[in-house]
């Protein structure tokens, strides 16, 4: 397995964790370390078992063996809630209320955790700004009335109410248009920096995990097959790596070759 050693104390830790659903072993003897402040991607194909590691991390669903820890603490220490107010997760589809406003989708963490509700309103209100959304034109308004990647914007914002160290990220681009989630994603990712943030992103998409990530974890059948930048999977001896690897290089040339050369005549 191509990669490095785990930091001396990750952000979040996986050490040799095992989740299975009856026979089947959705996450098989696991061990990864994701530094502070690192942007990790990973992907694998449907069944590989990347959502289940994910909804791991926040005890979504408890481990049948292994240890996971988040910001060096064992997460059985922590209560299962507690943990996920700590940690921001934002879904594929936005997961909003549809019954709340923009504002109230946003707020409803801080409330929860009691915070007044004129602090509840300023976060919001930076918030909303920081998602680059128009406050006047969107605070008030239903899940329903916004378009994909504002819904999305309001899902990653409300990831962020309470002021969380770690992002968690199921596929938080791929129901969107390709323009929309271009810029969607080098948004964050310019919030990943700017916030100093530890991502954790899922994706089946190794052009957007190599543009978007500092580091890329392949799984498979339940198991980590690499980890590296694109450079260190590059030396992989994995012919499935290799091959997601060469899947951004090929649609390149497909698309060089359909298409006119800019400049031309």
């Amino acid at each position: 397995m191509s990669g490095r050693l785990m930091p001396s104390r990750p952000m979040i830790g996986y050490m040799h964790v095992t989740k299975s659903f009856g026979p089947l072993r959705a996450v098989d003897d696991l061990s990864l370390g994701i530094a502070e402040g690192e942007f990790l991607a990973i992907v694998g194909g449907s069944g590989s078992g990347k959502t289940t590691l994910l909804r791991l991390t926040n005890r979504l669903i408890e481990a049948d063996g292994g240890t996971i820890t988040v910001e060096g603490e064992d997460i059985q220490n922590i209560d299962p809630v507690a943990l996920r107010r700590r940690i921001g997760y934002v879904f594929q589809s936005g997961g909003l209320f549809p019954h709340l406003s923009v504002a109230d989708n946003i707020g409803i963490t801080p409330k929860l955790l009691g915070t007044p509700a004129h602090e509840i309103a300023e976060r919001v209100d930076e918030l909303i700004e920081l998602v680059q959304l128009d406050g006047t034109t969107h605070r008030d308004r239903l899940p329903e009335a916004l378009s994909g990647g504002q819904r999305q914007r309001v899902g990653v914002a409300r990831a962020l109410a309470a002021k969380p160290r770690i992002m968690l990220m199921d596929e938080p681009f791929g129901a969107l248009d390709p323009l929309t989630r271009d810029a969607l994603g080098d948004d964050y990712r310019s919030l990943h920096r700017r916030l100093e943030l530890t991502t954790v992103m899922i994706t089946h998409d190794m052009t957007e995990a190599i543009l978007l990530a500092d580091r890329i974890a392949v799984m498979r059948g339940g198991r980590l097959l690499a980890q590296g930048t694109p450079a260190e999977l590059s030396q992989s001896g994995d012919s499935y790596v290799l091959e997601l690897l060469r899947t951004p290089r090929r649609q390149v040339e497909r698309l060089n070759a359909v298409l006119p050369q800019s400049g031309a005549a």
